[in-house]
């Protein structure tokens, strides 16, 4: 199952013009995050407040992650500055992945933020949570925090805005989205040789794990025929048919 690097701001002396701060309410949005990406299957990794731009850059480095995901709200300079809206989605210009997860992003946003016209994604060169780290990366900057129709709507909108991500990151690596977690327990139940537990819900994905006819596995949510389970900490899809519920 795909694992992210989940990087919201390090910026605490970003003030929001109707109060608080970018580093706050983004570590608020990926809190928010969380419980989509857990029913989702999604494994993340993430950084902490006390952490820099440049130590988070080199956490994601140190592991091996599908996706680094940075979460910002922006600020506008000189004459625009709290006259700006609107979203913008970088990624690396050369990076195919990047693109398209923030072609994603973007067009989630487009659904709920007042004017989508004004949601966009932007190849750069110069973000180093982009630039410089080895995964494929997007940093969103979800809107202007000096605006304050922007900080208003950021605040007010942070549970819907959390959902759009993790279902953009769904569409990403090709898995179902699920609202909430379902948990329940399970035993595998073949008649011979093991039950294959899948990266994603199709026979023909990469084969993660196998379990032995009888094994305990945690059933976290289903959809088509597929289980989402747990089986000894590994995280991945197996036949609904071959799982006895308890």
């Amino acid at each position: 199952m795909p694992i992210i690097y989940l990087s919201p701001s390090t910026q605490e002396f970003n003030y929001y013009v109707n109060g608080g701060t970018e580093e706050y309410y983004m570590n608020l949005l990926a809190d928010k995050m969380v419980p989509y990406l857990d029913a989702s299957g999604i494994r993340y990794s993430r950084n902490t407040p006390d952490m820099t731009a440049a130590s988070s850059i080199a956490a994601s480095n140190a592991g091996n992650y599908d996706l680094h995901f940075a979460l910002h709200s922006n600020a506008a300079a000189g004459e625009q500055a709290g006259k700006a809206k609107g979203s913008i989605v970088f990624y690396y210009p050369t990076s195919a992945d990047g693109r398209r997860a923030a072609e994603l992003v973007a067009d989630g946003l487009k659904t709920i933020y007042p004017d989508p016209n004004l949601v966009r994604i932007q190849g750069t060169t110069t973000l180093g949570e982009v630039a410089r780290v080895r995964a494929p990366s997007i940093l969103l900057e979800l809107a202007f925090h000096d605006n304050p129709e922007d900080a208003a709507w950021i605040k007010n909108n942070l549970d819907e805005v959390a959902r759009i991500l993790v279902l953009a990151l769904t569409e990403y690596f090709d898995i179902p989205f699920f609202e909430t977690e379902n948990r329940r327990p399970g035993v595998v139940d073949v008649s011979y040789g093991n039950l294959n537990i899948r990266a994603r819900p199709t026979t023909d994905a990469p084969i993660i794990a196998q379990a032995p006819d009888g094994a305990p596995l945690t059933i976290i949510n289903t959809s088509n025929g597929w289980h989402l389970v747990n089986f000894n900490g590994t995280i991945g899809y197996a036949n609904a048919d071959y799982i006895t519920l308890l």
